[in-house]
C-alpha cells in the first residue's frame, strides 16, 4: 500500500507546486478570491473533488 501512496503523494506535490512556480500573481489572486469564499462552497469544491479522483482512481485501476 505505502508503495502506491507515497508516489501519489509526491506527484499531488508537484502539481500543486506548478501554478505558483509557473504563475504567482495568478495563483495569489485566486487564493484571495477563494478565502472569500462561504465554508459551505469550498466544502462543496472539496467534494466535488474527492469524489473526481475516486472516479478517476476507480477507472485506472
Amino acid at each position: 500500500m505505502w508503495d502506491s501512496i507515497i508516489p501519489a503523494f509526491a506527484l499531488v506535490l508537484v502539481i500543486e507546486g506548478m501554478l505558483p512556480f509557473l504563475s504567482p500573481r495568478s495563483w495569489r489572486d485566486a487564493m484571495l478570491q477563494a478565502a472569500k469564499l462561504p465554508d459551505n462552497v469550498l466544502r462543496g469544491l472539496g467534494l466535488v473533488s474527492m469524489i473526481a479522483g475516486v472516479i478517476v482512481l476507480y477507472l485506472v485501476r
